[in-house]
């Protein structure tokens, strides 16, 4: 299993989830492409393209830092552009840019509801739009979309109608594309986490320092993603991966090892579905 010489398009790879995804790859020799819009540092949010740019030819990697705005189109077309002129092709695409307000109908303020769906949505199909005749081109090319499994219990959309819809949107257009796209070979699949995972949205928005110690680590989201990019792209499509499931089924046991705290009770994330939900779309 390795991505040596794989070129990866990720977006809102600065950080978190997104970084750790590019420095799993990077150890296998991988090129990728930190598509995301912080090039200055922020106090509040560590990273930028250029410093997770660092890391990954650190790792063994050979990196790609462009500034690009996914909510804009020619900012698009020129990052999917360089990456072509630069690494030759794309064959796998991480749509991991994503924004969050855990607000309800009349405490969502339309600009962070256009936020959300612009860059979770919209950016999602943009930039897929964007790869998709390249990643036609190359020889076992993935799309995955860090977004839930379609789980249509209201609890779900009661306190957050806003958010929950843009996080589904991501998922629907992965579970649509991997139908319209069945007999070009691009595999199309979401990945989730079955806890909170240590980023700055748990550390800044979700519940501070507390929080954190309930979560896991990036790391397993990154593994979950090595392993499916691995896999034969034409069989392995319009899936909804849980993290630990895919791990699971690769014959990891041990999983404190991705523990911030082992020991420590963790949080489950949302939109996890519960054994034997009757509302989950496409997963068995």
């Amino acid at each position: 299993m390795s991505l040596s010489n794989k070129t990866l398009f990720i977006t809102g790879a600065s950080r978190g989830i997104g970084l750790a995804i590019a420095l799993r790859a990077a150890r296998d020799g991988a090129n990728i492409t930190t598509a995301a819009k912080t090039v200055k540092p922020d106090p509040r949010l560590a990273g930028t393209i250029f410093t997770a740019a660092e890391e990954i030819e650190k790792a063994g990697g050979k990196a790609l830092p462009i500034a690009c705005d996914i909510r804009d189109e020619q900012s698009v077309d020129k990052a999917v552009a360089d990456t072509v002129a630069k690494f030759g092709g794309i064959d796998i695409l991480v749509n991991n840019a994503s924004a969050i307000s855990l607000t309800g109908t009349l405490a969502t303020q339309m600009k962070r509801y256009d936020l959300m769906h612009q860059i979770n949505g919209r950016g999602t199909f943009m930039v897929s739009q964007k790869c998709i005749p390249h990643l036609m081109k190359a020889a076992n090319p993935h799309v995955l979309n860090l977004s839930p499994p379609l789980d249509f219990d209201v609890k779900w959309f009661a306190n957050h109608p806003p958010y929950t819809l843009a996080k589904y949107s991501m998922s629907v257009y992965a579970w649509a594309m991997a139908a319209e796209f069945k007999d070009k070979g691009i595999g199309f699949n979401c990945l989730w986490p079955r806890t909170a995972i240590a980023t700055a949205a748990i550390q800044n928005v979700l519940g501070g320092d507390e929080a954190m110690k309930r979560c896991r680590k990036p790391e397993i989201m990154a593994d979950a993603a090595h392993a499916i990019f691995n896999r034969p792209a034409k069989d392995c499509s319009g899936n909804f991966f849980i993290d630990d499931e895919v791990l699971t089924a690769e014959g990891v046991t041990n999983f404190d090892q991705y523990a911030v705290s082992p020991g420590t009770p963790l949080i489950p994330d949302f939109f996890v579905p519960v054994p034997g939900a009757r509302t989950v779309v496409g997963r068995s």
